[in-house]
């Protein structure tokens, strides 16, 4: 993988742990930072659905969704099963 695509990872994975109100600072500031981008304000903001509103409680308030695996760990558990154990 390149480095590129590296740090677009590590953003994508920064942002589907982020509440509501962090990816919100986060949008303020991209917006802000890279206004030079106008598609930027083309983007429609939607408000959540109910299964937004649901994975966003579950992200809040359940504690097994602060546990981070790695996408390293993630594929070792998909191509070797027999391995979940082994994994830390």
């Amino acid at each position: 993988m390149s480095k590129q695509n590296d740090i677009k990872e590590k953003i994508y994975t920064a942002v589907d742990c982020m509440d509501n109100k962090s990816a919100k600072k986060l949008w303020d500031i991209i917006a802000r930072d890279f206004n030079e981008f106008s598609k930027w304000a083309l983007i429609p903001e939607e408000e959540p659905d109910e299964i937004d509103l649901y994975m966003l409680n579950q992200i809040e308030n359940d504690p097994d969704c602060h546990e981070f695996v790695s996408s390293e760990e993630i594929e070792k558990l998909l191509l070797y099963p027999e391995q979940k154990n082994k994994i830390a």
